[in-house]
């Protein structure tokens, strides 16, 4: 029966709080990305990790579609491991059981939206990449797949493209054969596509599956922790994008390869700063911290035309902070006010315009509490799934998005 195929829990793989330390993986990983769970958040004895590789699981639905949030990496002084996911922007998969298709192997027949200059060659595709390594973590052998994928996100736009797309395959795989992986298992698949794509890094590919802010502690072992604002903080991006591509590898290329002391404790503060502000809510020390980046983006925003001006733009119409959002070229400002964050969003965009020669869209968005998740959920069977793998809480809130982003 499919239900065999996925054991319920109704613990949560992680909470909040906990922290996920990922070092023993599949043999065919490798040894840079293998993991294991911590004792601190070792899954429950029915937990559907343990049955990982036993018995290969067989699908539940013969389609699925999925979706996963752009998101803001970096966040300022938290170059490479810090991020965070927003809501109402990403990517979308089309996922189906495809007969012509040889068995383990995915196909992709078609993609829309920007991603216009993306290969369909699954070997080249992050959503092929990521679709193929949760294939072989679940040790499917039996059924081929095929894949559609429209990008919501533009290349090359410092949201996190390659993650939500690799996040929005990963998830709809899992999901096709009833949610046997973790979402901790997900970044791993998605950090293979991000590494042959622009760089083993995991600030966009954790919280675009997990949703939120999330801190990576290491990377060797891989270990995650989520940080929670607190709910009753109104906390707004102003995203403004300019018709500029600013491609992740050549802006990690202007990177220095040594800093200073001084500048190394100043930024360390400024993380530090920066994870605090985010646990108790301060929407204004968060600014300030987000604004604060004396390594990287001082590098990267003279590549950015007009970046400069935008900053200083976005502070002086009343944003808390300013900084690039990820490699680039789309700024990002924090408000605690909608309608002031439109105000800021078209102070950037005449500031890019007036300073860059660029056009750019602004828009204004909430964080993304929940990551990569179903679109439609396709019956009874897959919300009991869902709710046995997530709290109550994060239930309650994809409900809310579910029906938000219906037609």
């Amino acid at each position: 029966m499919a239900i065999s195929s996925c054991e319920m829990s109704l613990n949560p793989v992680f909470s909040p709080t906990s922290t996920t330390r990922l070092s023993k993986s599949p043999s065919h990983l490798p040894s840079c990305l293998r993991f294991s769970v911590s004792a601190s958040v070792q899954p429950s004895s029915n937990s559907k990790s343990v049955a990982i590789g036993v018995v290969e699981p067989k699908p539940v639905f013969t389609s699925v579609k999925s979706f996963a949030p752009a998101t803001v990496a970096n966040l300022g002084p938290g170059f490479d491991f810090l991020g965070c996911a927003v809501d109402g922007i990403g990517d979308y998969v089309n996922l189906r059981v495809d007969p012509d298709v040889r068995p383990g192997e995915v196909f992709i027949s078609e993609i829309s939206g920007a991603g216009s200059k993306l290969s369909k060659n699954p070997l080249w595709n992050c959503a092929g990449i990521a679709a193929i390594a949760v294939m072989k973590m679940l040790k499917v052998r039996s059924v081929g797949v095929s894949l559609s994928l429209e990008k919501g996100l533009p290349l090359g736009s410092g949201l996190g493209s390659s993650a939500a797309s690799a996040a929005a395959a990963a998830v709809a795989v899992n999901e096709l054969f009833g949610g046997p992986l973790s979402q901790s298992e997900l970044v791993i698949a998605g950090l293979e596509s991000e590494a042959k794509v622009s760089g083993y890094h995991a600030d966009n590919i954790a919280p675009s599956i997990m949703g939120g802010f999330v801190l990576i502690r290491s990377y060797d072992p891989l270990e995650l922790m989520q940080l929670k604002l607190p709910q009753e903080s109104k906390l707004f991006f102003v995203l403004v994008n300019p018709e500029f591509e600013a491609p992740t590898k050549k802006m990690r290329a202007v990177l220095p390869q040594e800093i200073t002391m001084s500048h190394h404790v100043w930024n360390s503060s400024q993380a530090g700063a920066l994870v605090a502000s985010v646990l108790q809510g301060d929407l204004k020390g968060l600014g300030r911290a987000l604004s604060s980046d004396k390594i990287v983006e001082p590098r990267r925003a003279p590549l950015i035309p007009g970046m400069e001006a935008v900053k200083k733009a976005a502070i002086a119409a009343g944003a808390f902070g300013c900084t690039i959002s990820g490699a680039g070229p789309t700024a990002v400002a924090v408000t605690d006010d909608e309608e002031r964050g439109r105000e800021i969003g078209e102070r950037m965009v005449d500031a890019f315009m007036k300073e860059g020669n660029l056009k750019a869209l602004a828009m204004v968005k909430q964080l993304d509490q929940i990551g990569a998740r179903l679109k439609h959920l396709p019956s009874l069977w897959c919300m009991a799934v869902f709710v046995a793998k997530r709290s109550t809480w994060d239930v309650l809130t994809t409900l809310q998005l579910h029906l938000y982003y219906q037609p």
